[in-house]
Formats: C-alpha cells, sequence, structure tokens
C-alpha cells in the first residue's frame, strides 16, 4: 500500500474525527454555534498537525454543517470544489496570483454559501503579494472567508496578524499518535506490538500525517504482525536492546562500552542522532518511572514488558539525579551544532561528561 493512501483514507470528515488540537476544535465549534465565523484566520504549526484539514473541515462547517455528507461536502473535504480554491503560496507567491485571487473574490459562491480561500505555506508569499491582498482582508466580500497556513507565523506581516484570527496547532503527543496508528493497523488487519507502535510515533515528530506514511511503509513491509524489529530494519534505527545498553552504559559512567557500542552501530550504518533521540525517549521513561511508580499504568501499552522493566530497574538502581545528569547531557548532544564533523563525536562527548561526574546513590 502507497504510504500516502492511510493518510488520504483516514483523513477526519466531521470535527469529532480529528486526534487532538481540541483548543482549536472547540472554539471553532462555539463560534459556529454563536454565528459568530470570522472572515480571516491564519492556521500556523508545524507540519502534519492537521492545518489543512481543518481548514477544509472549518468550510464545510460553515457552508453545509459540520459532518455533512452531501457531494457538496465531499467535494469541499477533497479539494475539488469550485467554491474551495487552495492556494499553494510556496509556487504562487507573486503580486500576479493574488492579483487574480482578489478579482476571483468579487464573484458569488456558485453552490456554497460562502467561497473559501486557502493558502498553504502563507509565509512564502512575497511582499507586494502581501500588499496586494491586504485591502481585501480589510474590507473582504461578505461571501468570502480565508484561511493562511503557515509552518513559519513570524513571517506573516503584522499587518496581516492584525486582521485574522490566529490559531497555533500543536505538535501531537507520542501516546496520542501511538493510540492512533494503533487503531489504523487494526482497521487494515494490521498488529503491531507496544515498541513497533512507540517507534513510529516517535519517529513522526509530532505530525500524524507522518506517522500514517510511516505506517503504511511498514505495513508494506511487516505485514500483518509487526514486531519493533521490523521498524528498526525498515527506518535504519538502533535495534531497542543495542539503546537500552547505551543508556545503562550512560547510567553508569561506562563509557568504554558506550564508545564500543557506538562505533559497531555507526559501522552498520545508524545515525548518531537517532540514538541519541532514542537514548532521550528511554532515559525519560526511566526518570518518569522512578518519580511516579504510578506512571507505570500510562505506559504500559507503550512498550513490551520487558523493556520497561528494564528501564525501572535502572531507574530503582542510580536514582533521579542521576537520570537527571544524563538527560541533560544528551540533550545537549542532540543539538549540538558539531554533528557536520563527526556525526557520532557530540553523542562520545557526552559519556566523557557523563563519566566525569560522580554516580549518585539513589
Amino acid at each position: 500500500m502507497p504510504e500516502t493512501v492511510l493518510y488520504r483514507k483516514y483523513r477526519p470528515k466531521s470535527f469529532g474525527d480529528v486526534v487532538g488540537q481540541t483548543h482549536v476544535i472547540s472554539t471553532l465549534i462555539r463560534s459556529l454555534a454563536d454565528g459568530r465565523v470570522g472572515s480571516a484566520y491564519i492556521f500556523s504549526g508545524s507540519r502534519g498537525t492537521g492545518k489543512t484539514t481543518i481548514a477544509r473541515l472549518l468550510a464545510v462547517a460553515v457552508n453545509f454543517g459540520d459532518g455533512n455528507t452531501s457531494d457538496e461536502a465531499r467535494d469541499f473535504l477533497a479539494g475539488r470544489s469550485l467554491d474551495l480554491l487552495e492556494l499553494d503560496a510556496a509556487s504562487n507567491r507573486g503580486i500576479d496570483d493574488i492579483r487574480e485571487l482578489r478579482d476571483a473574490v468579487r464573484f458569488a459562491p456558485a453552490r456554497a454559501k460562502r467561497k473559501v480561500y486557502i493558502l498553504d505555506e502563507a509565509h512564502m508569499l512575497t511582499t507586494p503579494a502581501w500588499n496586494a491582498l491586504l485591502k481585501t482582508l480589510e474590507e473582504p466580500p461578505p461571501h468570502a472567508m480565508f484561511i493562511l497556513c503557515t509552518t513559519e507565523l513570524e513571517k506573516i506581516p503584522d499587518t496581516i496578524r492584525s486582521r485574522c484570527e490566529e490559531f497555533a496547532f500543536e505538535r501531537l503527543p507520542l501516546p496520542l499518535i501511538q493510540k492512533e496508528i494503533e487503531r489504523v493497523a487494526k482497521e487494515e488487519k494490521s498488529a503491531l506490538d507496544a515498541d513497533a507502535s512507540r517507534l513510529l510515533a516517535l519517529l513522526a515528530e509530532g505530525s500524524l500525517r507522518d506517522a500514517l506514511s510511516l505506517l503504511g511503509q511498514t505495513i508494506s513491509a511487516g505485514g500483518k504482525k509487526i514486531k519493533g524489529d521490523t521498524v528498526t530494519t525498515l527506518f535504519g534505527l538502533p535495534p531497542q536492546e543495542e539503546v537500552t545498553k547505551l543508556v545503562e552504559a550512560a547510567l553508569f559512567g561506562d563509557a568504554k562500552r558506550a564508545f564500543s557500542l557506538i562505533a559497531e552501530l555507526v559501522t552498520r550504518g545508524i545515525e548518531a542522532r537517532m540514538m541519541t533521540k532514542l537514548m532521550i525517549e528511554d532515559a525519560r521513561y526511566a526518570l518518569l518511572l522512578v518519580i511516579d511508580p504510578v506512571f507505570e499504568r500510562t505506559v504500559l501499552h507503550e512498550m513490551s514488558e520487558e523493556h520497561m522493566a528494564a528501564l525501572k530497574k535502572f531507574g530503582l538502581d542510580v536514582g533521579a539525579a542521576r537520570i537527571e545528569e544524563v538527560l541533560r547531557a544528551l540533550l545537549e548532544a542532540h543539538h549540538s551544532p558539531y554533528t557536520t564533523v563527526i556525526p557520532h563525536l557530540p553523542l562520545e562527548l557526552a559519556f566523557v561528561k557523563i563519566m566525569k561526574t560522580p554516580n549518585p546513590q539513589p
């Protein structure tokens, strides 16, 4: 199955189907119920967090009611209605493009109540293009609505922002993405074990769209029963047991062992940045488990019992203060600007730093 299919297949058809972004959805629903729908909106946030999807859902709700299944509403959701115009500002960013849009705004919608204009990557518009759009946003026709979607809100001129209602879209938390891809995998007659779904959610970095794309690739490669090993092999990740060994070496200050493991993984073509990222995730779980044992119930479905037992033991052996020190060193390595010199050097330096710090008693 091509990776794009799952994202399109499971695209929300109503506000109730949206995963996450509850602060955005609840506000829009109240506005619709009170009849106070604006003429211009800015949806900002990182990629794959639902900006364009919710823009289409808002367009449907304004014109036909939320969850409407008529042919016109389906055309809106599919982005093929004459009354829904989507403009990619990355490739249509000039003043001539905006002038054409401004001229078209004067015409009433063909079948809907309001004609909706969605500008993707709106921050890519040129300064003359923004100036051309400003007058329309100041005095929009009553039948027009604008939704500007952007990943770089700071590049939107203040004059434009002052005339729009703004909504900030958040990266989805890992457990929420994990739960959703497990649901979709079940719908696709595939089963993910806890480690597989956790790794896919981690790779998605807060983007549900990316998570579903990764899931599509994994189902194609792994069949009906997908384990964590399938994900690590497919995407070039370090095996979970190797990550656990690295975390153990960090917590107990065994730099010699760590250097050997890092060298072996690098030789196998595994990126140091991904090693560091997975170590951070494991160390964080170990910290949460030692601070609050009840947290174990929360993460029970997120990883295998063996994996969780190992992290729990680490926390009991070294204590929260030591885990915090290790996490700080790993975070520093993850954000190091020197990864282009020797990609795994920041991680090695993190182990040297950890080794110099005495291991406190729990």
